[in-house]
């Protein structure tokens, strides 16, 4: 059954075939566009068109959508286009406003659940593309009091994507949303993480404990050097990828196709940066070479690389808390860590490191989305990259969620971390390597043989070196001082 309204057929299904799909034909009802290959039957509600609709049937894959930022930088670029072919006097300003306008309302997350196209999708990100070109087609003919579909009036390829492409809106959408959220949500608390280990870095600094190497006895530090370590691992990590975040600044929109800027005048490319730069208030800037811009996203292969440089650091940091925290009874207990949760469906009273064994796992991901990026990186040919999509889902995963596992580390594990003391007292006392600090005074050989009656009687070092009158009292609690950088 079908019914004619102004320029849209619509009709009714006996039984919705997608059952379960958001996206499916709401009581059977579906309208009728059309693109190349023939007409498409649409959710009579949807804003998207034909060709978004084909890649929902076609790509029924993971259940996954690109996010949120990413989309935004899509509805950035369009809205930024419409505004700079009106100024150009290609675009008449009555399309380009409502085009500019229902751009705008993408921006801000207004049509989020009309983007419906799967992260494994046609290559580049082509159905990507076209579900935005299409949303905010009609959302424009809308707001013209005009019906969907209708391309006389606003058409999605040759008013929305008007001088542009899949092959350079899609990576310049992927440099703008990995950086936007590098800026608001990875360094932000990244440098949280940073001061909240430095602060426990000063508390702890008066704290003696027994280094280890190997998981052996090593020489003594102090707990807070320890976490010093830790904390300028973290800045460090951070100000290296701040560095290479700088290369997503090179967007080589108005490459077009192929990086040539065909079907566009010579203004377009810098009054598209001066629009964007606006819009976003971050400058950006065309790339040394557009052509490479093209054939390569590099830089979101630099930063990947980079944050995954961060979580191979944060799985050691939270390695150590949880070598550190282990016990309560049985293991080294030189630190405890806030009590979050049960830590057993069993054990009554047990308390896990739940908080940093997250962490880990988080890194995992990141670990493993650097390796797709690279893998995909690897799929190039000739002018472009036809594994965008992809990259654009593996690198925003993982600024987001390193973002939020690293908010979550600060607040429910890190600042509430406490020391204990007497068990690093302990622990220092009874290490070998303390016998190491005799060198200078009896030799190595000498100082061998204290460690092996030590291991042999379980005596301390400093038991022996008492019992032995080797070195009195305050020479060795000097010595000891000493070795840590303290006096």
């Amino acid at each position: 059954m079908t019914m004619t309204m102004g320029a849209l057929t619509i009709g009714y299904l006996q039984k919705s075939p997608e059952a379960g799909n958001p996206h499916h034909f709401e009581g059977g009802r579906f309208r009728v566009s059309a693109d190349s290959l023939g007409e498409v039957r649409i959710p009579a509600g949807a804003y998207y068109g034909p060709q978004t609709r084909r890649a929902v049937e076609n790509f029924p894959i993971s259940g996954l959508r690109l996010p949120r930022r990413f989309i935004r930088a899509q509805a950035l670029i369009k809205a930024s286009a419409a505004a700079v072919h009106m100024r150009l006097g290609e675009l008449d300003g009555r399309i380009g406003s409502a085009i500019v306008r229902a751009a705008e309302e993408v921006v801000e997350g207004k049509w989020d659940d009309q983007f419906v196209v799967d992260v494994y999708q046609a290559g580049a990100g082509t159905s990507q593309n076209m579900n935005a070109n299409e949303v905010i087609a009609n959302r424009a003919l809308e707001l013209l009091g005009e019906p969907f579909d209708n391309k006389k009036v606003i058409h999605p390829n040759d008013h929305v994507n008007r001088g542009q492409s899949t092959n350079d809106t899609i990576p310049t959408a992927i440099y703008i949303s990995a950086y936007e959220s590098l800026r608001e949500e990875l360094f932000p608390a990244l440098d949280r993480l940073f001061g909240a280990l430095y602060d426990k870095g000063k508390e702890f600094d008066p704290i003696l404990k027994s280094g280890r190497t190997h998981l052996q006895d090593a020489v003594p530090l102090r707990l807070g050097q320890e976490f010093m370590g830790y904390a300028y691992t973290v800045k460090d990590a951070a100000a290296a990828l701040e560095r290479a975040s700088q290369r997503l600044l090179e967007i080589g929109i108005g490459g077009n196709a192929v990086g040539t800027g065909v079907n566009t005048r010579p203004e377009y490319i810098p009054m598209m940066l001066e629009e964007l730069s606006r819009r976003t208030g971050v400058q950006w800037r065309e790339p040394s070479d557009r052509f490479a811009f093209m054939q390569n996203p590099s830089a979101a292969l630099a930063v990947s690389g980079h944050v995954r440089e961060l979580a191979v650091h944060l799985i050691k940091i939270s390695s150590d808390l949880r070598l550190l925290s282990s016990g309560p009874n049985t293991g080294l207990a030189e630190i405890r860590l806030p009590a979050v949760q049960p830590g057993s469906s069993i054990m009554p009273g047990k308390v896990n490191p739940v908080i940093p064994e997250m962490l880990y796992m988080v890194c995992c991901q990141v670990i493993g989305n650097d390796t797709a990026i690279q893998t995909a990186m690897a799929g190039s040919q000739l002018e472009i990259n036809v594994m965008m999509p992809v990259i654009t889902h593996s690198l925003l995963q993982s600024i987001s969620i390193m973002s939020n596992a690293v908010q979550v580390f600060v607040d429910k594990c890190v600042v509430g971390i406490t020391a204990d003391s007497e068990r690093c007292a302990y622990w220092a006392d009874r290490s070998l390597a303390m016998v190491t600090l005799l060198n200078p005074l009896i030799g190595y050989d000498r100082a061998a043989e204290i460690a092996r009656r030590s291991l042999e009687t379980g005596r301390s070092i400093k038991d022996l070196v008492a019992a032995g009158g080797l070195v009195p009292q305050e020479q060795w609690d000097e010595l000891i001082l000493n070795s840590t950088g303290k006096s």
